[in-house]
């Protein structure tokens, strides 16, 4: 059951958006808080309306195009000027005009703050605090208030910094939120002023952390252990400067750690998929080395670590990977023995179990091809071909004769690249050509043309990324290139590594290898 006496609270789009790198439009922003609700957080802050047109207008749209199942949406904005009223500022009109049910305020709790940047007195600051929170209550909203700079300002003034907590909590504020502004802190002494601000004041308090020092994700679990009831996040701990503490590092940990039911039942499942489909509307690579969901976060290289989880997948994994959404994978690689090539074998669905000649060859063969260059850890299709020939059961679709490349400089400058193929597709000696914009492109038409007739799926299969890397030879000229290329047939994706003396002897090996694989994809009968 739902801890309704537990907040999740995300701020992708307004402290997350601010960092270095994202853009989001109103669209994009609608579309992370719809993923944001299927996560299953309680509160989504959407931005500063009246601050910045985008955020007006986001607000302004979600009035019709939300509709959340999970979450409350959430203004943010500062409290009013000094000199005037709260029902007199245009800022705070704005916010209760946002149409949002929750405002989230930005109060100042360091003294210094007050007096340097507000450029007013301690005591204006605490009736500007109290005065919009009494206002937007009145006015039918739920109020949060962040003070901000909070712990800086409690080693400075203690003092000052409980008045602050104090004159929002009796102002009405739901939750009184310390912020680690410029992320310095570190979990002990998180714990420890935390235990302190809620034996002092009673009041509900929250914690929003910033990642300056690597220990954002640590002072949120800190400050929960001091007795927050309120965790301020962003997605993937997108921010400014390094971030913010990691909304998909915090909530698992939660859950899956301290037994709380932040979330309702089933939304922890959705972590990886929400995680990765909010980095491609922010366009940012997904990290596969995030905990939790990124692809590398339950990956097994070592031969001993595959040993060990052949016998129980526990003994390596601190959690199920299932639980967060995401997948066990074995890399095969010249760190691999017989239990890692076994247990990614059956993950590729080839069941080697038991075959111990069969598996020490694949060994074996792995281990020389990644001496030459080849990569096969991030490559399972290139992987699975050879798995597939060395038991006996190798994927042909067309033989190869011969191909090559032309390239040429025409004299009105423009460049260009011709290439030709020769197979042998069930039975029939085929050569075709194709153009491109450079080698690799006029080979993959050529080989196309010459295939797509016999094989019509080809036609959904596109190249969607390639990657060339440059090895170190044996000798100090010498090098070998490695080529990486993805392909998609709007279905999945796979990858194929080809390894050569030259970019084109490499990239044609990993283009050969990609169309083959998609084809075993499709079920095409063999030749």
């Amino acid at each position: 059951m739902l801890d309704d006496s537990f907040h999740v609270f995300d701020t992708t789009l307004r402290d997350g958006a601010q960092r270095e790198g994202i853009n989001f439009t109103v669209a994009d922003k609608l579309a992370v808080a719809k993923l944001l609700d299927e996560f299953g957080v309680g509160f989504i802050e959407g931005g500063w309306p009246g601050a910045n047109p985008k955020d007006t207008e986001f607000f302004r749209r979600a009035q019709t195009e939300l509709s959340l199942k999970h979450a409350q949406l959430t203004a943010f904005g500062s409290t009013r000027r000094a000199g005037t009223t709260a029902a007199k500022d245009p800022q705070v009109l704005a916010l209760r005009d946002s149409g949002a049910p929750v405002v989230t305020l930005v109060a100042k709790s360091d003294d210094r703050h007050v007096e340097l940047a507000l450029r007013t007195t301690l005591e204006e600051n605490l009736e500007m605090i109290a005065d919009t929170v009494s206002f937007l209550l009145g006015q039918g909203q739920r109020v949060f208030v962040d003070c901000e700079h909070f712990f800086d300002g409690y080693r400075h003034n203690p003092e000052y910094a409980l008045r602050v907590v104090r004159t929002a909590a009796e102002a009405g504020a739901s939750v009184v939120v310390l912020c680690d502004t410029n992320g310095g802190m570190l979990p002990s002494d998180v714990f420890q002023i935390v235990s302190e601000v809620r034996e002092a004041t009673g009041a509900r308090l929250g914690i929003h952390a910033q990642d300056d020092s690597g220990c954002a994700v640590a002072n949120t679990l800190a400050a929960v252990d001091a007795g927050a009831t309120h965790v301020q996040c962003t997605a993937n701990g997108y921010g400014e400067r390094v971030g913010n503490a990691n909304l998909f590092s915090v909530v698992p940990a939660l859950v899956l750690k301290r037994g709380r039911n932040v979330l309702p039942e089933g939304c922890l499942r959705e972590m990886t998929r929400v995680s990765q489909a909010i980095a491609e509307i922010a366009n940012i690579a997904p990290a596969t080395h995030q905990p939790y969901v990124g692809i590398s976060a339950f990956a097994h290289k070592a031969g001993l670590h595959a040993s060990a989880i052949k016998v129980d997948p526990d003994l390596y994994q601190h959690i199920d990977p299932a639980l967060v959404g995401n997948d066990m994978r074995m890399l095969v690689s010249d760190m691999a023995g017989r239990a890692s090539v076994e247990l990614k074998a059956k993950e590729l669905g080839v069941d080697l179990s038991g075959d111990r000649e069969t598996l020490g060859r694949i060994v074996e063969r792995v281990k020389d091809m990644e001496m030459a260059g080849y990569s096969f850890e991030a490559a399972d299709a290139s992987l699975e071909l050879l798995l597939r020939e060395e038991i006996g059961q190798p994927v042909r679709y067309f033989e190869v004769e011969s191909w090559r490349t032309i390239s040429e400089r025409r004299p009105d400058g423009s460049s260009a690249s011709e290439a030709t193929v020769k197979l042998y597709v069930k039975g029939e000696r085929v050569v075709a050509t194709g153009e491109g914009n450079g080698p690799v492109n006029a080979l993959d038409r050529a080989l196309r043309s010459a295939l797509e007739s016999v094989y019509p799926d080809l036609a959904t299969m596109e190249l969607v990324d390639y990657k060339v890397r440059i090895l170190e030879g044996t000798s100090g000229t010498d090098a070998v290139t490695r080529v990486l290329i993805d392909c998609s047939d709007g279905q999945g994706e796979w990858t194929t590594v080809g390894v050569g003396e030259n970019v084109i002897e490499a990239s044609w090996t990993a283009l050969e290898q990609a169309l083959t694989y998609g084809l075993l994809r499709r079920g095409y009968t063999q030749q």
